[in-house]
């Protein structure tokens, strides 16, 4: 099959790499001239492990090129899809639609003939028909049908969530489509991984009710972990308890600093809005997304606490500050709401994380960037484990209390067990979601 994927963001590029790794002839397009010269110089512009490595394999093998020419890619495609943004329209909450219109309107004309033109890109329920009419005005005399195939990547992880799916969801009205998409996704097929064929508003909705499930999972073993701190209860304890159920599962259920990323925090937000439009409020989702940010300044009361409830003239380590861990991605990091209070609050602030600094020079002014988190200790008040990233969670506890002015700690992931971080020598340690009384001999 030929393939032209729009848009070498995260889900275009993650995309288009692993459909040339199934065997397609994939030409993924982008307007930016410096993004498609870094690609073929081999160079990926996001950190995803292993991601490199298969484009490389793939551009070798003659699968998989780049080109800022749409009309040469979509030429002759079997199937073009759609992957560029949809950010979340400033003022309303909605999903900005503006990208993913201008891309149907250009694919429109340089169609050669019959495609199956395909979102990619997370839209609000009711988008592709839309997205089919753009099409149908801007060229009433070419064939084409629409789908949509909404994906569910992790960061971190998309490779092989693309190669190992727990489904594929494919939203068309057409046999012929269905056909298209079929022979597309035959590899996983063939692998018995689950591929779900629904009517276009279906797919659509999928993507996002699964979004804000997810997003509900964390916010509430987060609110729980709230309430574990007024009762003594243990929220690692009480979440493991919860996990062990099959109905419910062990997944998104660890307490921490509230969601963020690409989709969450658009997703939530998008959802609440299609259900204020159809005058059915979403109100689980939009208290969800309340709670969250409530979470988020939570964290910043915890620091300032343990830091004897002011943060002015302190140096603070913060580790991580990506939304999560192996990957550079910024966007809704709960460090973005943290960082910049203590910064306000008079702290003079560290920050380590090993792929963070690209994006974080520009979105967290008047921080330090260092690259060995016992440097960034050094004669520090606190250090504050933001993002659970590998480096920081086998670190040497006692050579990292020796090295500060005031042995403290904020695992706001819970990385370490208490016991073990005040026997290394810390003198304060704080959680989320434990009561513990803070100070020496507790």
């Amino acid at each position: 099959m030929k393939i032209a994927m729009i848009g070498t963001g995260y889900v275009g590029l993650v995309s288009g790499v692993c459909f040339s790794d199934f065997g397609h002839e994939v030409v993924c397009v982008d307007k930016n001239p410096a993004k498609i010269e870094m690609l073929e110089g081999g160079r990926v512009p996001i950190y995803e492990p292993g991601l490199d490595d298969l484009m490389v394999k793939n551009v070798e093998g003659g699968r998989l090129s780049f080109t800022t020419d749409l009309k040469k890619a979509v030429a002759g495609a079997d199937a073009v899809f759609i992957a560029v943004g949809t950010p979340t329209r400033r003022g309303d909450g909605h999903a900005d639609l503006t990208y993913v219109m201008a891309a149907a309107e250009e694919i429109a004309n340089a169609m050669t003939g019959y495609a199956v033109i395909v979102t990619k890109s997370t839209v609000p329920v009711g988008t592709n028909p839309q997205v089919a009419e753009v099409v149908r005005k801007t060229r009433p005399d070419i064939e084409f049908d629409v789908a949509s195939n909404p994906e569910f990547l992790r960061e971190g992880a998309a490779i092989d969530d693309f190669m190992r799916p727990d489904r594929v969801v494919v939203g068309t009205t057409s046999e012929k489509a269905e056909a298209v998409m079929g022979e597309i996704y035959r590899p996983l097929f063939l692998r018995e991984f689950p591929i779900l064929y629904t009517d276009l508003e279906t797919a659509e909705m999928i993507k996002y009710a699964a979004n804000a499930f997810l997003a509900t999972k964390i916010t509430f073993i987060n609110e729980i972990a709230r309430l574990c701190e007024k009762t003594g209860a243990d929220i690692k304890h009480v979440s493991r308890g919860m996990g062990l159920d099959g109905r419910i599962g062990n997944k998104f259920l660890h307490a921490g600093p509230g969601y963020g990323g690409s989709c969450f925090p658009k997703d939530t937000a998008a959802l609440a809005r299609i259900g204020q439009d159809y005058s059915c409020p979403m109100e689980i989702v939009e208290t969800v997304i309340k709670v969250n940010d409530d979470i988020k300044r939570r964290m910043i009361e915890k620091v300032v606490d343990l830091c004897g409830g002011s943060v002015n003239g302190k140096t603070i380590a913060i580790y991580g500050v990506t939304f999560k861990p192996n990957t550079d991605d910024m966007r809704e990091a709960p460090a973005l709401t943290i960082v910049p209070a203590l910064v306000g609050g008079g702290a003079k602030v560290r920050v380590v994380d090993p792929q963070g600094k690209r994006e974080g020079e520009a979105l967290l002014p008047g921080v330090s960037w260092m690259d060995d988190a016992y440097a960034a200790a050094e004669k520090a008040d606190c250090v504050v484990i933001l993002t659970e990233w590998n480096e920081f969670r086998a670190l040497d506890l006692n050579k990292l209390a020796a090295t500060m002015e005031t042995a403290r700690m904020a695992d706001l992931r819970n990385i370490y067990a208490e016991k073990d971080v005040r026997k290394a020598g810390f003198a304060e340690y704080v959680g989320v979601g434990s009561r513990r009384p803070i100070g020496v001999g507790a």
